[in-house]
């Protein structure tokens, strides 16, 4: 069974997750790691979810305000032990409902092409690719979906 637990980006488990997050993508970004991590900085992220199997973290996500319509879904993480259950599917419906009951009209992200699962997960959410939005315009290994809440 998975809980989820709304919070901000002080909570340690978050920071522990995505610090995961990050060496991850280190390994899989190579050398356009630090581009990317600029981006990703999670002071003062006030919309959180981290979801726990058995009491233990397992996953996390966050959204941030984008626009006056839209918010923007950071740091997505599963560990690799967890992954395949469901897990990244329900932080990422859980993000969706909170952004929802803000009154935000849609959900856009990016994710790296170096990244299938991510891919996956959000097509399967119903996400729709669009063009690169703001820093992620014309960058080769990005991609950037949409997802309308209402």
């Amino acid at each position: 069974m998975i809980k989820i637990l709304r919070t901000d980006s002080s909570h340690q488990d978050f920071i522990n997750l995505v610090n995961y997050l990050d060496a991850d993508l280190a390994k899989r970004d190579g050398e356009e790691h630090p581009f990317y991590a600029q981006f990703n900085k999670i002071d003062k992220i006030k919309y959180v979810v981290v979801a726990y199997a058995a009491d233990k973290p397992v996953g996390c996500g966050a959204i941030k305000a984008y626009s006056p319509t839209s918010m923007e879904v950071k740091r997505m993480y599963t560990l690799p032990a967890s992954r395949g259950q469901g897990v990244a599917g329900k932080v990422l419906a859980e993000l969706e409902h909170w952004a929802a009951e803000l009154g935000y009209e849609t959900c856009i992200l990016e994710t790296g092409k170096k990244q299938p699962e991510a891919i996956g997960l959000y097509q399967k959410s119903g996400y729709q690719i669009i063009p690169n939005y703001g820093q992620y315009a014309g960058v080769e290994n990005s991609l950037c979906f949409e997802k309308k809440l209402k």
